[in-house]
């Protein structure tokens, strides 16, 4: 093992909406902090290539929508800027006199009390001479920047069209180019898949060599699935692996205690996922590593390295250093993802001042799980931002929808032979026109479109704030900013440094304001009980059989998570003593609540 080989931290930074962590890795990677960029708006990454190219004085030279295959080719232009531009940044920072307050002493000062270059760092100023010197060519040797990885939603793949209205080949797909546009960079680094299996696209990655084991069995490019459990960790994961495709770390997310779009499970819980990753860790390790090497085998291609290890990392949620500390340690986890806290620390993510000054003074109750999002789940929104207020006033100038120029999420082909999105302003006439026509009961009529009218447009929204805080308008002055945070920002409010949100999740002291904050596993059991009793408030005599089956498994499943916590307080510290006691406390609470949940009856 190397010097580089040890990771400088236990956390990442995940993507956050399409703009959000776009700019990370030129804010943060210097620091040997990893975070992950959404590569699915091309366009954008052109407008910020151009944008940081011109703040930095560096040569720019635009690649234009009638360029062929120019989506794949903006994504690889703006990849190889972040990688040079890291690497010229982290080459600089070594360079860098210790013991004056420049960015390689807070390289030191920001890492976890156990990385081994810590204590060395703090025996640096009590030396002089020779030996300083030798130390200082020690440290700077532990210095590396951190990975620049990419997120693609699988779902976000819609075909593509020529000039000419002609459907491109499959490889020029929303989501097999921006891969192809990651394949060909200079990066070595991870792709993360995110909201499930995406055959084609998982079947492009054999293209690319990199994806393969070299000679040494190094693999410059990695893949990282993000699950919501064993199972789909598994079957994603040989799927790939007959493929001679490895699947390097999978990245457990909770099902609802997250940002953006919410994947929910039939209520399993984080505590019981983790602890069957736990318990199946190795064999899964095993399972994938033989038909990995087996598929590569017949290829005739280069095998892993039978000491080849899959990382497990868990986000969603996580609140305090105690909590962070306890998930690594228990479960055996290499690492965790801290998202939304990262919206608030201005050195970090890129949010407008309006939309972080929302974020400050947001109540609990501004965060909710809305149906906003065109792809038909369930998506975390504050009711605050500026693209809410914006949804409300075209409703109430009855002109609802948005003008759809990205159609990043045209999936819909209820009234169109071209796909439309659910958001647009041509897709809600339409569909508004038609609920008018067979609902002619006006309470109906009014209950009816206020679910239709929930949807907004995401593209536009979530990509505007790092063009805003660049001193960018974005094209056709679109301003209105969407912003996806995790319920557990409800809980953070102020804005931070870098330092002092890092300091937070090592415990080196606390940033949090709001001291009633639950457990991250209590706030998600109740995020689920929630979500199922909004399920069976809004749920339509269709097919109450299937149904009722579906609220009962729910329900053991969630009286099997809350057996598995009440367990292992008993025989984990946990946490404190006191939030043990709350933990309990909260946990007898919901099973009596949960006793009393039955499916509306229907006449």
């Amino acid at each position: 093992m190397t010097f580089t080989d040890i990771k400088p931290h236990t956390f990442h930074i995940p993507v956050m909406g399409l703009g959000y962590t776009l700019e990370t890795p030129l804010k943060v990677g210097k620091f040997g902090i990893s975070s992950v960029v959404s590569i699915m708006d091309d366009m954008l990454l052109e407008n910020m290539r151009r944008l940081k190219s011109r703040q930095l004085g560096v040569p720019y030279l635009p690649i234009g929508d009638l360029v062929e295959d120019g989506r794949a080719k903006r994504i690889t232009a703006y990849l190889d800027f972040l990688d040079k531009q890291v690497k010229t940044q982290t080459e600089n920072l070594k360079s860098q006199e210790f013991g004056k307050g420049n960015e390689i002493d807070m390289y030191f000062e920001l890492l976890p009390e156990t990385h081994p270059a810590k204590n060395i760092y703090r025996k640096l100023y009590y030396l002089n001479g020779d030996v300083r010197a030798l130390v200082e060519g020690l440290l700077r040797k532990y210095i590396s920047a951190g990975k620049i990885d990419v997120n693609i939603m699988t779902k976000v793949d819609k075909l593509n069209y020529d000039p000419d209205g002609e459907t491109l080949p499959r490889e020029f797909s929303d989501a097999l180019s921006a891969l192809r546009g990651f394949a060909n960079s200079t990066l070595d680094s991870s792709v993360v898949f995110s909201a499930g299996l995406n055959p084609a696209l998982f079947s492009y990655l054999e293209q690319f060599k990199d994806f393969f084991p070299d000679r040494e069995g190094s693999i410059k490019k990695r893949v990282i699935l993000k699950v919501s459990d064993y199972r789909s960790a598994l079957i994603q994961g040989k799927y790939l692996a007959k493929k001679g495709i490895w699947v390097s770390e999978f990245r457990i997310e909770s099902g609802l205690n997250c940002g953006g779009h919410a994947f929910a499970t039939d209520g399993v819980l984080l505590g019981p996922i983790l602890e069957e990753f736990k318990e199946n860790r190795a064999t899964l390790n095993q399972t994938l590593l033989e038909a990995c090497n087996q598929a590569l085998l017949s290829k005739g291609n280069s095998l892993l390295l039978s000491d080849e290890k899959i990382r497990v990392t868990v986000q969603g949620g996580i609140g305090t250093a105690v909590e962070d500390a306890f998930l690594i340690k228990h479960y055996q986890l290499d690492g965790t993802g801290w998202g939304s806290p990262f919206l608030m620390v201005p050195e970090a993510t890129n949010v407008d001042e309006e939309t972080l000054s929302k974020l400050v003074n947001a109540k609990k109750s501004d965060y909710y799980l809305s149906h906003a999002s065109p792809l038909g789940v369930r998506f975390n929104n504050l009711r605050t931002s500026s693209s809410e207020e914006q949804r409300k006033q075209r409703i109430e100038k009855n002109r609802p929808g948005s003008p759809c120029y990205k159609k990043y999420l045209s999936f819909n082909t209820e009234f169109t032979e071209k796909p439309i999105c659910t958001a647009s302003r041509q897709y809600l006439n339409l569909k508004l026109k038609e609920v008018k026509s067979k609902l002619k009961d006006t309470v109906d009529f009014e209950k009816y479109s206020a679910k239709i009218l929930e949807k907004d447009c995401i593209c536009e929204g979530l990509g505007a704030p790092v063009l805003l805080t660049n001193g960018e308008i974005p094209a056709r002055k679109l301003k209105a900013v969407t912003i996806c945070p995790g319920p557990n920002l409800a809980y953070f409010s102020g804005v931070f440094s870098l330092k002092e949100m890092v300091g937070h999740i090592y415990g080196r002291f606390s940033v949090m304001r709001d001291l009633e904050r639950p457990h991250m596993f209590v706030k998600e059991l109740q995020l689920y009980m929630k979500y199922l009793k909004e399920e069976m408030e809004n749920y339509l005599e269709e097919q109450p059989a299937k149904f009722e089956a579906y609220v009962e498994k729910f329900k053991t499943n969630l009286g099997k998570g809350i057996a598995y916590y009440q367990k292992m307080l008993e025989e984990v510290p946990v946490d404190t003593g006191e939030v043990v006691e709350q933990m309990r406390n909260q946990f007898q609470k919901t099973i009596s609540e949960l006793e009393e949940m039955e499916v509306p009856a229907y006449s």
